[in-house]
C-alpha cells in the first residue's frame, strides 16, 4: 500500500514540475509581447 501511495507523489510531483514549466513557459511569451509593444510604442513616441 505504501509503494502506491509514493508512487501517485511523485506523479503528483512531476505533473506540477512540468505545469510550473508550462507557467514558466507561457510568462516568457507573454513578456516578448510585452517588450516588442514597448519598443513599438517607442518609436511612435519619438518620430
Amino acid at each position: 500500500m505504501s509503494r502506491n501511495l509514493n508512487s501517485n507523489y511523485i506523479e503528483k510531483d512531476h505533473f506540477n514540475v512540468n505545469t510550473e514549466d508550462s507557467d514558466y513557459k507561457d510568462l516568457i511569451v507573454k513578456l516578448k509581447k510585452i517588450k516588442s509593444n514597448i519598443a513599438l510604442l517607442e518609436k511612435t513616441i519619438f518620430k
